[in-house]
């Protein structure tokens, strides 16, 4: 997913590469409802081993179309992005009901840290990898940070189908690994009856009995709105088209952001005894918004990665934070669906701001700072209007 971007920006193919992103947003909007109903109705270890193995087989057939045909057409590709997108959907909301699933309650900010640090320590090797097999090596030369770092022999750069390869095969590790976990459910659901649409509606009458809970998923999900733009499709332009570099910059940023993310997963509970949890992300979302505007006005690939630093902790320290609080406030009965209901919102405002950041004008020269520009405005609203709301959040339930 860091090589997939870059491989359209190496084609000069970022208009086609947004319009496939807007697509799959569209896709996942009426997926999600979906996979958040199959979350809560069916054994989550089984919902895991099932997603792994139909996306790494079929990746897997991918991959060897690409080494027969000796090269991907660019939709193939796109349907890769596609479909680890829309598996991204059923991954997170199934991983995160599952962990409420078998985890103490007492536990849940240090297991949303610890799930934090690991996922992004993976971020961390697979931007290593990124940068290697995009770019390759000149002279032995490994560029990190815009440090040159001499690793002693050549790597050539990798083609895409060959990048699937090794995605693939990591379907195949996660499944096995998935197949041996043993555990004691803590929590005992329901069993539920009855058609899909059925479940959503219980599930959407539970968040409108409780609106405090509807506002606060919503509304705490803009920073994962702005990061997602950020990772998938403006950053890419950002690199390439502002700062005029290479993939080893884009997927620098990427370690980057991950770094940050490792800080705030290792100090993030000490955060959460002293402020409540909506406290903590109302002052995140405001300085994800300066961040936004602050890279708008600059240039500066040093001031780049230091602001991704800084994203990444903010957009994992709220995501901790917004997890905290779901565990504790929303029955697990419920968490699945509760979950895409807030995806759903978070959809809608993603699909409206791709099809302005489509548009010619952003892909000219280098506005792309104006559509970090408007990201940056949307997250100081969003912050005031929490700021609004926060007296019907239940802080008495949000200490950790």
């Amino acid at each position: 997913m860091i090589a997939i971007p870059w491989y359209f920006a190496q084609k000069d193919m970022l208009a086609y590469f947004g319009i496939v992103y807007m697509a799959t947003t569209i896709i996942s909007m009426f997926w999600m409802p979906i996979s958040g109903s199959i979350v809560d109705k069916y054994d989550r270890k089984v919902v895991f081993l099932f997603i792994t193995a139909i996306v790494g087989s079929l990746i897997g057939i991918i991959t060897y179309l690409g080494f027969h045909l000796g090269d991907l057409p660019p939709l193939i590709v796109a349907s890769v992005f596609t479909l680890t997108f829309l598996n991204y959907n059923i991954h997170y909301p199934c991983l995160y009901a599952f962990v409420q699933e078998i985890i103490e309650q007492k536990y849940y900010s240090r297991i949303s840290s610890i799930l934090e640090i690991i996922g992004q320590c993976t971020t961390i090797v697979s931007g290593a990898f990124a940068t290697i097999l995009l770019e390759g090596t000149e002279g032995g030369i490994f560029k990190v940070f815009g440090l040159n770092i001499n690793v002693g022999f050549n790597i050539s750069a990798w083609k895409i189908h060959e990048i699937f390869l090794i995605d693939s095969a990591t379907y195949f590790v996660a499944f096995i690994i998935i197949l041996m976990i043993k555990y004691t459910p803590l929590i005992e659901r329901k069993p539920e009856t009855g058609s899909i649409i059925k479940r959503l509606k219980i599930g959407l009458e539970y968040l409108w009995n409780n609106r405090p809970i509807f506002w606060f998923g919503v509304l705490s999900y803009s920073i994962f709105l702005a990061v997602l733009l950020e990772a998938f499709y403006l950053g890419v332009s950002y690199v390439n088209n502002h700062l005029n570099e290479s993939g080893d910059v884009y997927s620098n940023s990427k370690m980057a952001y991950a770094m940050g993310a490792i800080f705030v997963g290792l100090t993030i509970r000490f955060l959460l005894r002293v402020f409540n949890i909506p406290i903590v992300i109302i002052i995140m979302t405001f300085l994800t918004s300066a961040i936004f505007l602050t890279l708008s006005f600059s240039n500066s690939i040093v001031l780049f990665f230091i602001m991704m630093f800084f994203i990444g902790i903010m957009n994992a320290g709220v995501r901790i934070a917004r997890m905290t609080y779901l565990f504790k406030n929303v029955p697990n009965q419920y968490f699945g669906r509760s979950g895409s209901v807030f995806f759903f919102v978070n959809v809608l405002f993603r699909i409206v701001l791709m099809l302005i950041f489509t548009m010619t004008f952003f892909q000219t020269g280098n506005n792309i700072i104006y559509a970090y520009m408007i990201v940056g405005i949307i997250l100081f609203l969003a912050a005031l209007l929490m700021l609004k709301h926060l007296k019907s959040f239940d802080l008495r339930l949000t200490k950790s």
